[in-house]
């Protein structure tokens, strides 16, 4: 009795005022249990249709448009149409796009052909066919200025007739001024078989650290001052003759008689008493300069010759002098 004095007043409640009972969405019987809130029957409209969130927040618009549309409403509707093409646009399209793919692969290879070409052989080329013009146009004019002076000794002779003297001539022939006819000896020598089987410009003089042993221009200039000393009258090294203006010297790879480049095998032409120049210049007579070339591998030959001619050289101007009277 005490129990039910302490409790409270219940009243009965109306049906339209009802509390609705609900439950979670992971309850077993959520869908038959009723809401545990009470709400007015101002918030009976509340109950019935969904609650929609405000989206006049910019940040709340970006992730709805991210959730619910994340395609490009264009692209949907290109997605939507299909455009009838023909059979001859779709082929026509693969002929053209083939012949671009093959254009540009033949021009990458030519690319990568040329990258790995060496640039440098064909400059190398270049500057040798440029060099070869030249020697021939040199040579040209070389016999153009033969001839002229030619003409102007006879012209001379038939103004004044007079004849040169014998020191003119002889000073004409040590300066290879003029076409030589005589006797004499021909010295050929070539570098040995070693060095021909590699590439001569990496060759250098004796005394270098290099094993293999070729011909310089030391050596030419030292064979041809013997045979001037031994009564060589004219001289002339693989057809060049030698003045008092030809230098003999060693540029690049090569050696230069004057301006001409010449090549292993070397030939020495020599006018002069042919008997004596061939003793001096022999074996004998040079017993260590021929073994130190037989060391090397190569091995001199001297042979006489009963008429050698000897083109005139390559000089300039030449002035002499004179008795002042």
């Amino acid at each position: 009795m005490a129990l039910e004095a302490t409790a409270p007043v219940s009243f009965p409640v109306p049906k339209e005022t009802e509390p609705v009972r609900r439950r979670a969405v992971f309850s077993h019987s959520v869908r038959g249990a009723e809401s545990h809130h009470a709400l007015s029957p101002d918030d009976a409209a509340a109950i019935r249709t969904p609650r929609r969130r405000k989206t006049n927040d910019d940040s709340l618009q970006l992730i709805d448009d991210l959730v619910n549309r994340p395609m490009d409403p264009m692209f949907s509707d290109s997605r939507l149409v299909h455009e009838h093409r023909s059979t001859f646009s779709i082929w026509f399209n693969r002929i053209v796009v083939f012949i671009i793919c093959v254009g540009v692969g033949f021009a990458c290879s030519l690319f990568v052909q040329q990258l790995q070409s060496d640039p440098r052989k064909q400059v190398r080329q270049t500057l040798a066919t440029q060099l070869e013009n030249r020697n021939s146009q040199i040579d040209e004019l070389t016999k153009d200025v033969n001839n002229l002076r030619s003409q102007v000794d006879e012209q001379s002779k038939k103004i004044s007739g007079s004849v040169k003297s014998d020191t003119l001539i002889q000073d004409e022939m040590v300066n290879g001024a003029t076409v030589v006819e005589g006797e004499g000896i021909t010295m050929t020598l070539a570098d040995p078989i070693a060095a021909s089987q590699s590439d001569q410009s990496s060759s250098n003089r004796v005394g270098t650290s290099t094993n293999i042993r070729v011909i310089t221009d030391l050596d030419l200039q030292q064979l041809v001052s013997l045979m001037f000393q031994n009564g060589a009258e004219a001289i002339a090294i693989n057809g060049n003759r030698l003045g008092a203006q030809t230098s003999i010297r060693k540029a690049g790879g090569h050696i230069l008689i004057g301006m001409t480049a010449i090549q292993s095998p070397y030939t020495i032409e020599a006018i002069g008493d042919k008997s004596a120049l061939a003793e001096a210049m022999g074996k004998k007579k040079l017993a260590s300069l021929y073994d130190s070339f037989k060391e090397a591998g190569i091995y001199p030959q001297v042979s006489k010759s009963n008429s050698i001619t000897l083109e005139a050289a390559v000089t300039g101007e030449v002035k002499y002098a004179e008795r002042n009277e």
